[in-house]
């Protein structure tokens, strides 16, 4: 008899203390769009929708070509992800966008439809091409090493839109 009745409430707490760990998850709305790129960054879900949130906000639109079976991807999407200047910056400078799929907008591919790609496009709605990675054969390609360098090219998106707008 002792046993049932201190199992009783034993039992509540615990059913209690996993259901409001529950609710305490369920608070933030998962991030479907990041894809593993970084929750904490507002992703826009279509490539028209980036044009327009940039032109509206003014902000650089940046697109990420990628494919999740993709090997290459997934080591750029890991370094891309733990990096936290890409990170901060993606997230309050830029307005992003991680496509699977090829745009009919055939200027996000001037040199080929391979991933992973990385392409800028201004608020005036042009695709930066000037703005390229480190590879001649893949001009929009970046590696996980190729970090400092896809910031230097964000920091140099965002001076564009300075300079150039």
């Amino acid at each position: 008899m002792f046993h049932s009745t201190l199992a009783l409430p034993l039992l509540l707490i615990a059913v209690s203390s996993n259901l409001a760990m529950a609710i305490k998850k369920e608070k933030r709305a998962p991030q479907t769009l990041s894809r593993g790129w970084g929750d904490e960054i507002t992703w826009v879900q279509t490539y028209e929708e980036g044009l327009y949130q940039a032109k509206k906000s003014n902000k650089p639109l940046m697109v990420i070509h990628h494919l999740e079976d993709c090997q290459y991807c997934q080591a750029l999407k890991k370094a891309f992800a733990e990096n936290e200047e890409v990170q901060e910056m993606a997230q309050n400078n830029f307005i992003m966008l991680n496509l699977m799929h090829e745009t009919t907008d055939k200027n996000l591919s001037p040199d080929g439809q391979y991933v992973p790609r990385i392409m800028f496009i201004d608020p005036s709605l042009t695709v930066r091409a000037d703005i390229t990675g480190r590879y001649s054969n893949r001009l929009y390609a970046y590696e996980p090493q190729d970090m400092p360098f896809l910031i230097e090219n964000m920091k140099k998106a965002l001076r564009l839109i300075q300079t150039e707008l």
